[in-house]
């Protein structure tokens, strides 16, 4: 693609480093913001900044927060037994979205994935063991995207917290293996956590 601008191929080309953002799509949001005043450009600029700079990540559960202490953990309206285990914060997300769920959270940062150089050191694992010691907590809900990263990644969490004296559940399989949870609808969703099932008893089948 050639450019008239040095400027110009610059900022597309930064674009374009953006998941599923190509060039002609970075070139299409470039002049976009181009045609934009410039009080709006500088109010986009001025929000990823502050996101970078500010944002926090929350001591209890590893989400994304504006605070210490995210809106969620801080909350007395939540249930304190139950957490539910996340790859990231797009699930917190798609499953607050459901309504379904009023327990707290933890996030994992990732899943294991041998392939990709991810291991259990690379994930807030040993965070979640040191949660389980509080006796506040009866049941982890272990709620990841059903392909293999994610079994992986249950079965290793699975092995690490079946001592101590709490219920381990998975969301029920209405969702489709290899799917994500994130993009799985609201409703699907909602009645897999509810319907959740014992995560020993899906080993047996």
């Amino acid at each position: 693609m050639n450019f008239s601008s040095k400027l110009l191929e610059d900022a597309v080309a930064e674009f374009s480093k953006l998941p599923g953002i190509g060039q002609k799509t970075a070139l299409r949001l470039v002049l976009h913001l181009l045609n934009k005043d410039q009080t709006e450009v500088d109010q986009f600029g001025n929000a990823m900044i502050q996101l970078k700079q500010n944002i926090k990540q929350c001591a209890v559960c590893n989400n994304i927060s504006d605070f210490e202490i995210c809106e969620i953990c801080a909350s007395r309206k939540r249930d304190r037994s139950l957490v539910c285990v996340v790859e990231d914060t797009r699930d917190v997300m798609a499953i607050e979205n459901t309504g379904q769920y009023l327990g707290l959270y933890h996030v994992l940062g990732g899943l294991i994935s041998p392939m990709d150089g991810v291991g259990p050191a690379d994930l807030f694992i040993e965070n979640l063991v040191h949660r389980v010691g509080d006796k506040e907590i009866k049941e982890i809900i272990l709620a990841l995207s059903p392909n293999m990263e994610g079994d992986t990644t249950l079965f290793y969490l699975f092995k690490k917290l079946k001592g101590f004296d709490l219920i381990i559940s998975t969301i029920a399989r209405g969702i489709a293996f290899g799917g994500e949870l994130e993009y799985t609808d609201e409703i699907t969703l909602g009645r897999s956590i509810v319907t959740r099932v014992p995560y020993e008893s899906t080993l047996m089948k």
